[in-house]
């Protein structure tokens, strides 16, 4: 039976450890700090698939194919942190004795991502921290049915908010980045 006291406590270490992102115990604004370490994953990916198209346009790649693969990729690695974050805002909630404790962040980390998927991978300063600032706007504001969503159970609601905001801040984003091509 200790065993498993053992191994239980070392699962919700984790989880707490995968839902706050070593920043849900940061003083004010821990959705912040997590929204900032979903943009600090988005450069780490822009660096790496930005030298991985490079080589493969060398092994002879067409730009498209590299294009539609690394945004392909893009969407699993995204599916696959949308599971593991709701499995572990679940597990998490219940160790803070809490429905949606606000030091777990991995929800900011995931909507934030989302929002990246709206436009062409950019190092534009300007257009990440737009993206950063309709992403915390849309997240704070929660207009219909955002607001709705936060209901859903354990993991699911502390993560699916933060995803149709993420989609929301992506659209706005894709709006103003179209307009922006234009002028």
């Amino acid at each position: 039976m200790e065993k498993s006291g053992k191994r239980s406590r070392a699962g919700d270490l984790f989880a707490v450890a995968i839902s706050t992102c070593g920043v849900g115990y940061l003083p004010l604004a821990p959705g912040t700090w997590g929204s900032l370490v979903g943009v600090a994953i988005y450069l780490v990916v822009y660096v790496v698939e930005f030298n991985l198209g490079i080589y493969l346009l060398h092994k002879g790649w067409s730009g498209p194919l590299i294009e539609s693969w690394l945004y392909s990729a893009d969407l699993v690695l995204l599916l696959a942190l949308f599971i593991g974050g709701v499995a572990a805002s679940s597990r998490a909630s219940r160790v803070f004795g809490e429905k949606d404790p606000s030091r777990t962040v991995i929800d900011e980390v995931i909507g934030q991502l989302v929002v990246f998927l709206f436009i062409p991978l950019t190092m534009s300063f300007w257009l990440i921290g737009a993206a950063f600032l309709l992403f915390r706007l849309f997240d704070i504001w929660k207009p219909f049915p955002i607001d709705k969503l936060q209901e859903l159970p354990g993991g699911l609601g502390v993560c699916a908010d933060d995803v149709l905001a993420g989609v929301y801040a992506g659209i706005a984003l894709n709006v103003i980045y179209s307009v922006s091509l234009t002028l």
